[in-house]
């Protein structure tokens, strides 16, 4: 009996687990996740506890439920990998051997790693949205805010969908109009990037936007520290934004157990060959979803069609052959813009979001960088196909490689 295992049980690691349980032989295969709980949460979600949107308990559900009963849940601490006996030490001494690795584990946001961030007016006027503790805390300060200086900043890219910090501020500023106080707050965008996003056109069409709800930006800001006594951003190069009231990303970084193992970069995430996802240093291991250090967002969009296209080369690998697919960095995302609006970007590894229609050339329904009801609809009844699509591995009907059908692609010259 072959063995399996599959570090992490949240948006890669389940649907790898369901898509190869239906592709392996049970009488040959053994499939193991290791994570530390039963709880599997709809992270997407944490964007909009804080606007009540949803009930934190629409946001959770049993791992375990959300695992074919074919495949195996093992509860624990990863204390490391040890790859070159093909085996996995979890923290309380529970060794598991396996003939393939998955990593699986994610990143997660890391305050520690800035100076300043945990201080003393961490959740009380330094907040986040990344964690579930996190999205709570800011929903409870943002129910008695009387205004003041809002700043949205995010300390370093990569981060868990990118977009994920422009649709606060879009929809911070909705809130604030809603309450009837937006005179009251004024909000500013501090990012590390030169724009509002990483791919000149969208960063445009965002910047735009941002412009149109009297959110100012500042660009290239490296944060240094933050200065808990003056309640300020410091970069490196001294700028200083003040605030009332910050709403931070923080660092991003894979798991400690990574760096434990020796198998990641700087920030814990695994290098990868960025078509196939096999690990650089280690033939049996692949890295998934968040985890791996591709060039692509850090998205479920990005799990999902990456692991459409693994599924295709794990078969090959097992049987011995040359793994001939190659995933192209797909990524697609809606942006909600507030006032019951989206956005909806599609792109790749070699093209950038660009206009047009989505899926279907020309018809859509959706329309990409444009701002409409059906997109915002799109993006709040992702979190049913979420749990009864994706995370069962069942198939979406989209392809996973990316399709220049229906996109402008006059606007931008091919394969920068």
């Amino acid at each position: 009996m072959k063995k399996l295992l599959i570090l992490g049980g949240g948006t890669a690691g389940s649907i790898t687990a369901n898509k190869l349980c239906r592709k392996l032989p049970a009488s040959e295969w053994e499939i193991t996740v290791v994570d530390a709980d039963d709880n599997h949460r709809y992270q997407p979600g944490y964007l909009f506890l804080p606007f009540g949107t949803y009930k934190p308990t629409q946001l959770t559900k049993s791992r375990r439920k959300n695992l074919s009963k074919d495949v195996s849940l093992v509860y624990g601490e990863i204390d490391r990998v040890e790859a070159d006996s093909n085996a996995v030490l979890l923290t309380d001494g529970r060794r598991l051997g396996y003939d393939v690795l998955i990593i699986a584990t994610g990143v997660s946001p890391r305050p520690d790693q800035t100076e300043g961030m945990q201080g003393e007016q961490w959740r009380d006027s330094v907040h986040e949205f990344y964690t579930y503790e996190g999205s709570m805390a800011l929903a409870r300060k943002l129910e008695t805010w009387e205004g003041g200086r809002l700043v949205i900043n995010i300390v370093e890219m990569p981060i868990k969908c990118p977009v994920a910090p422009l649709e606060f501020a879009f929809l911070a500023d909705s809130f604030f109009k809603g309450k009837g106080m937006r005179d009251k707050v004024e909000m500013t965008y501090v990012t590390p990037l030169p724009g509002a996003f990483t791919k000149p056109i969208a960063a445009q069409a965002f910047g735009n936007t941002l412009e149109e709800k009297g959110i100012s930006v500042e660009p290239d800001f490296m944060l240094m520290e933050i200065d808990n006594d003056r309640k300020s951003l410091v970069s490196y190069d001294e700028r200083e934004v003040p605030f009332d009231l910050l709403v931070t990303i923080p660092l991003n970084m894979g798991a400690d157990f990574v760096a434990r193992s020796g198998l990641g970069n700087e920030i814990n995430l695994v290098p990868v060959d960025k078509f196939t996802q096999q690990a650089k240093a280690y033939d049996n291991i692949f890295a998934l979803g968040d985890a791996n250090d591709i060039p692509a967002s850090k998205a479920g969009s990005v799990a999902h069609f990456e692991i459409d296209i693994f599924v295709e080369n794990f078969l090959q690998y097992i049987a011995g052959g040359e793994m001939t697919h190659r995933f192209d960095g797909h990524a697609n995302c809606f942006i909600e813009t507030g006032g019951k609006k989206a956005m909806l970007i599609d792109f790749n590894y070699e093209w950038e979001p660009l206009p047009g229609k989505y899926p279907v050339a020309g018809i859509g329904p959706m329309s990409l960088l444009k701002q409409t009801h059906l997109n915002h609809l799109g993006k709040l009844a992702f979190r049913w196909m979420y749990w009864n699509i994706l995370i069962p591995g069942r198939p979406m009907g989209l392809p996973p490689l990316m399709s220049t059908a229906g996109k402008r692609t006059d606007l931008v010259d091919a394969g920068k």
